[in-house]
């Protein structure tokens, strides 16, 4: 990962899903691509990662509570 656009997002009614699409659109507006990996607080996943569409859901101990930080992981091509 060279870049990333770091969102927050702390509206405790609005569910992961929605929170994930409104990164990903804002990624799509200002790098021009559709992100492929959010990295998420550990709090808001049950497990290591999901999938949601396209865009891999993982848990990182390195991202703070309520923030979503979406990037485009070369390998994932």
């Amino acid at each position: 990962m060279r870049s990333g656009l770091m969102w927050f997002d702390n509206d405790p009614h609005r569910p992961l899903e929605e929170k994930v699409k409104k990164a990903v659109q804002r990624y799509r507006e200002k790098f021009g691509r559709v992100p492929n990996i959010c990295y998420v607080n550990p709090d808001l996943l049950s497990g290591d990662e999901i999938r949601l569409k396209s865009v891999r859901v993982v848990a990182s101990s390195r991202i703070l509570p309520n923030h979503f930080l979406v990037s485009f992981a070369e390998e994932e091509k």
